[in-house]
């Protein structure tokens, strides 16, 4: 593997494109470190130590790596555009317009993107203001009682808004930089790179604990790690046979090839739909309750036991949650028909099953026997660390970058980023990464 990143940094165009990404991600930390004007740094690190956990930060917070509790000019980080990804990606189901845009190859696919990026404008402005919002109310940072926002007039807390929806929009243009002049698979790489930033100071609070809970959490942590990557590289190879075609004095077809299905077709999208869905009643009482206000009974609990990661109930919902959002997200963007009709049209056909309408009742038999395990796997990596690594004793580890969520995104996109340098590398006759 060294010798591969040797040969790598070799090579020019290669090294060239490594060395753009990590400028691009060094622009990245820095603008999520760098507070947003009319912000009050010293009093944000005194409240911050306090919500470090909370389920209605994590989400965003894990995806930003902490810039989102800094209030930074990239506190919103990439998930306003994860977000408007998902919904133009569901949109076009349901949507004939967009779906004949997808069937149009690159043109159309360009135009999908452009109006993902007007979507992820727009949540930035919404999510920008319900966090400052937040933080004007005095909820943001629960009972802390400095005020993170000195200077509260009106255009003070629009510049706020301006300046976080400006930070979220360099961030699109800064993975779209990596997709298209570095190593590729830039808005991955960015949360990739979010969730590693948070790896040493998690592991140096988790070693001032002790020497044992420390051995343990790495261990575990291995163990996980292992098991992912066995999962995500784990699929059902349908074997495709193409018939043998005359097309003028030459003659087309009659391979062999595969249609892989992913044990995990998924991907991390359903953990996230569970998680926002979780997280939203939550957000629904800071923001319609105040701080003076005697809490109602919904509010009680939404406290005790949807919001505390260690309660019973949370863990629950949320596994069935990703369970169902697992099939719903299949069921959307994997259709067998579509599969049956392309395969019928270019002569192709499974072994012992007719072309057409057969092969499509196929695929759905298929494709429901992997999901059941994939949605399962999902689950259980996403609630262990509410099983297992309740170390801080106030049951709010859920996004801890050992296990749960990070795991996930990091070695998905690792095994991602891996395979793209080793097609690179195989394309010059190089050894690779993987054997």
């Amino acid at each position: 593997m060294l010798g591969a990143f040797r040969s790598a940094l070799a090579t020019p165009d290669l090294r060239k494109k490594i060395l753009f990404t990590l400028g691009i991600v060094i622009v990245y930390r820095l603008g999520a470190t760098m507070p947003a004007p009319g912000v009050s740094f010293k009093n944000v690190k005194e409240c911050v130590s306090q919500v470090e956990g909370e389920g209605v930060y994590s989400l965003i917070n894990l995806f930003s790596g902490g810039a989102l509790l800094n209030l930074s000019i990239f506190a919103l980080g990439i998930m306003p555009y994860i977000t408007a990804s998902i919904i133009i990606q569901l949109l076009t189901v349901v949507i004939p317009r967009f779906e004949q845009l997808k069937k149009e190859g690159q043109a159309g696919q360009g135009k999908l993107t452009q109006y993902t990026r007007y979507l992820t404008i727009g949540l930035a402005i919404l999510q920008s203001t319900g966090l400052i919002a937040l933080a004007v109310r005095g909820q943001l940072f629960g009972d802390c009682s400095v005020p993170v926002i000195p200077d509260q007039s009106v255009f003070n807390l629009v510049v706020l808004v301006v300046t976080m929806t400006a930070g979220t929009s360099v961030i699109m243009w800064l993975g779209e930089l990596i997709t298209e002049k570095g190593i590729g698979n830039g808005m991955s790489l960015l949360i990739f790179t979010g969730i590693a930033a948070r790896i040493v100071p998690e592991g140096q609070n988790i070693l001032a604990k002790g020497g044992v809970t420390f051995t343990l959490v790495v261990i575990a942590a291995l163990v996980i790690i292992a098991s992912v990557i066995y999962v995500e590289q784990a699929q059902r190879r349908i074997p495709v046979q193409y018939a043998k075609r005359m097309i003028g004095r030459r003659m087309y077809g009659g391979t062999s090839t595969y249609l892989p299905l992913k044990v995990n077709q998924a991907g991390v999208i359903p953990v996230i739909f569970a998680s926002s869905l979780l997280y939203l009643p939550d957000l629904i009482v800071r923001l319609t309750q105040s701080n003076a206000a005697e809490p109602n009974w919904f509010a009680t609990f939404v406290q005790t036991y949807l919001v505390k990661q260690s309660s019973w109930v949370h863990i629950s919902a949320y596994f069935l949650l990703i369970v169902f959002f697992t099939y719903f997200y299949v069921g959307i963007t994997f259709n067998p028909d579509e599969r049956a009709d392309e395969m019928k049209k270019f002569g192709g056909f499974i072994p012992g099953i007719r072309p057409g309408r057969p092969t499509a009742e196929y695929l759905k038999f298929v494709l429901g026997r992997i999901t059941l395990p994939g949605s399962l796997y999902l689950g259980i990596v996403a609630i262990l660390p509410n099983l297992f690594l309740d170390l801080t004793g106030d049951g709010q580890n859920q996004n801890f970058p050992f296990g749960g969520t990070a795991v996930l995104i990091m070695v998905g996109v690792g095994l991602d980023t891996v395979k793209q340098i080793e097609s690179q590398l195989m394309q010059r006759n190089y050894e690779g990464f993987l054997r």
